[in-house]
């Protein structure tokens, strides 16, 4: 009877009486066959783009115990070469197992199986556990039940389908593919509670990838819609949208829109599907929807439960505010009203606060009060039909030689009112006395003897001289620094039709000196009196050494309207008069005026 050979390692099994004087070589082929199936190692070359079938031979050529003579009957195989597509490596089509390595380059899929059978996919740079029953191969990896371990380092995916519980750090360098809606699960300190994270039950495929940074505070996190992930200010409530509708458009829900129909009426196209709570909104921004109309095309959606409906809005001045609130009513309104147009006037003005008063005793000039205007600058809108407060700041007083003092601060001047925020020129500082430094102020106070000179407030006037006896800063120049010293020049102004300058700075004293264009006065020596500055000039008081000084110069506002505009609704006696087209409105004295 010849030998036969077993179906899986293909052993050479001799029949009684045959092979006489060979029939120990063949017995160690078997040998050498059994130890490399057992141990053995084989690398094979798979490159390119064809199928590969594994050799497969009887252990009758197993001659050399070091390796098989074939490349099937090993217990670890390891791929290589670069493949230019996907490839099937096949083996017998018998029970068997192997460890796998696949260490082929080129970015494509190899798969290992029985021959005319199922295979499975070996990634890539990494090693893993099969066995076949001869029509299908499996991946041991891919099947472990549940696993618990203190630390885990894979390069390559991991896929669990059953509980894996680790203690200590787990570094993947591939994917965790936890199947079946697989969650992580996230347990507190105590292991008693957790939060986890899984997968919808229909979840689409998508990838989220993480910010790069954590953000700032009460910042949220926000996609991109193609997955990246960023932090994020909350910013609630409507998009407005930055560019103005002024033609037939589509509208998207989440959006406000700033609706022009100066040149013809607009349709807006409604979204053609809407989920409850979608919120638009549209605002008439040249108040012509009364003119020119809106209308609303629902694009199949109901409209406060009307089918097919074309609402139009036509009030000047509308917000329309819509929310859909569902199948059933559709799109609601939540604010349709139109908004009531409150009518302004753009008027021009100057205002000048109170001078100080100069200083006693080696006194230092007043300072000029704060000068503020928007003259051929700008306009300030006052709202049709409101009143406006006008308060005129009165000059500081002056003091008498006797003691030898600080000059007084000149007063305030304002104007209040409902729609337009408070506008307040501050009083000029008083000069310095008897060795003391000037007072802050709209400009201000010049310095004593070996003092130093108060400060202006920027954009109403400028500093008082520091030195001995300086003059006091005026609304266009600061004093100069040095001894008994001039005051500063005060601006100039034509809003009454007429050049006039305000807010001069009052001189030094002990020595003659000229106070500053626009109502300062000099500075003298015994036995004179410093001379108070003229009314409504808002200029400063020159200083003195033994004798008084003299009152600063009371403020002024000057309102220049249009005339069409002007109502002649005043109080406080102010002074009106005529310039070209606008009206002048001189206030030297509290008032108010009624747009």
């Amino acid at each position: 009877m010849p030998s036969s050979f077993t179906s899986r390692l293909k052993l050479e099994r001799q029949a009684s009486g045959e092979n006489s004087g060979t029939w120990g070589n063949l017995v160690n082929y078997v040998l050498n066959r059994v130890d490399a199936s057992v141990k053995g190692y084989k690398a094979v070359d798979v490159a390119g783009s064809a199928n590969v079938t594994l050799t497969s031979n009887n252990s009758t050529s197993n001659t050399d115990d070091s390796t098989t003579d074939d490349q099937v009957h090993n217990s670890i195989l390891e791929f290589t070469g670069t493949l230019t597509a996907n490839i099937n490596v096949f083996t017998d089509a018998v029970e068997t197992n192997y460890a796998v390595f696949n260490n082929t380059s080129g970015s494509f899929t190899l798969t290992f199986g029985p021959t005319g059978g199922a295979g499975v996919d070996i990634k890539q740079g990494t090693k893993t556990l099969v066995y076949t029953d001869g029509t299908t191969m499996y991946d041991i990896t891919k099947d472990l039940g549940d696993i618990q371990v203190t630390g885990l380092t894979s390069n390559g995916n991991v896929s669990i389908t059953g509980d894996t519980d680790i203690t200590g750090n787990t570094d993947v360098t591939g994917n965790i593919a936890l199947k079946t809606q697989g969650a992580v699960v996230f347990e507190d300190s105590s292991g008693g509670e957790f939060a986890a994270i899984k997968a919808n039950a229909t979840t689409t495929s998508y990838t989220l990838t993480l910010p790069p940074t954590t953000g700032t505070a009460d910042q949220v996190m926000a996609t991109d819609g193609s997955g990246n992930l960023s932090f994020t200010d909350v910013s609630g409530g409507t998009s407005w949208q930055s560019s103005i509708v002024t033609a037939n458009t589509s509208v998207t829900a989440g959006n406000g829109y700033w609706i022009d129909t100066t040149s013809a009426a607009i349709t807006l196209t409604l979204p053609g599907s809407a989920s409850v709570g979608d919120t638009i909104e549209l605002v008439d921004y040249a108040r012509t929807w009364d003119t020119n109309s809106i209308t609303l095309n629902t694009n199949s959606l109901n409209y406060q439960g009307l089918v097919g409906a074309s609402p139009e809005y036509n009030d000047s001045g509308q917000h329309l505010r819509i929310v859909y609130s569902g199948a059933t009513k559709g799109w609601i309104p939540t604010d349709d009203d139109p908004t009531t147009n409150k009518d302004v006037v753009g008027v021009e003005y100057l205002l000048v606060a109170g001078g100080g008063s100069g200083g006693a005793g080696e006194g230092g000039g007043g300072g000029a009060g704060g000068y503020l205007t928007n003259y051929t600058v700008s306009t300030l809108n006052l709202s049709v039909g409101e009143t406006y407060t006008i308060t005129v700041g009165g000059g500081g007083s002056g003091v008498p030689g006797s003691p030898k003092q600080v000059g007084t601060n000149g007063f305030n001047s304002v104007i209040s009112g409902s729609g337009i925020s408070t506008i307040t020129a501050f009083g000029g500082g008083g000069g310095g006395g008897s060795g003391l430094d000037g007072v802050d102020g709209g400009s201000g106070g010049g310095c004593s003897a070996s003092a130093t000179g108060g400060s202006g407030t920027a954009g109403q006037g400028n500093d008082g001289g520091t030195g001995s006896r300086c003059g006091g800063g005026g609304a266009g120049v600061a004093a100069a620094d040095g001894t008994e010293t001039n005051g500063g020049n005060g601006l100039q102004s034509s809003i009454d039709g007429t050049a006039t300058y305000y807010g001069g700075g009052g001189g030094g004293g002990h020595a003659p000196t000229t106070g500053g264009l626009g109502g300062g006065t000099g500075g003298v020596n015994n036995p004179n009196s410093s001379s108070p500055s003229p009314a409504n000039s808002g200029g400063g008081t020159g200083g003195c050494n033994d004798f008084s000084t003299g009152n600063g110069g009371s403020g002024i506002c000057i309102l220049r309207i249009p005339t069409a505009e002007y109502t002649g609704s005043v109080t406080g006696a102010p002074t009106v008069s005529v310039d070209g087209t606008d009206t002048v409105v001189k206030f030297t004295g509290n008032g108010t005026y009624t747009a």
